[in-house]
């Protein structure tokens, strides 16, 4: 009862994020049966497909934001301390 559906979706990436974290050491630390397990597994692949949708619109917003040019970040000015 207090499990949530496999369907449904979370309000955020972070939210979902945290749930992905939370079965992942539920399932590592074998205390669920196989049912649970399973019912686990299949929540995770619901949530790893949701992040990754997030992630895609993300990129997609920062593509027209940038002018449908992603450039790579300049890593020499920042480590220099400039």
């Amino acid at each position: 009862m207090g499990e949530p559906a496999v369907d449904a979706l979370p309000n955020s990436y972070e939210v979902a994020l945290a749930e992905l974290e939370a079965l992942i050491r539920q399932m590592e630390g074998g205390s669920l049966n196989l049912e649970a397990s399973i019912t686990a597994y299949r929540r995770g692949v619901s949530l790893v497909t949701y992040c990754r949708q997030q992630l895609e619109k993300v990129e997609q917003q920062v593509r027209v934001l940038d002018g449908e040019m992603l450039k790579p970040l300049e890593t020499n000015h920042l480590s220099s301390g400039a």
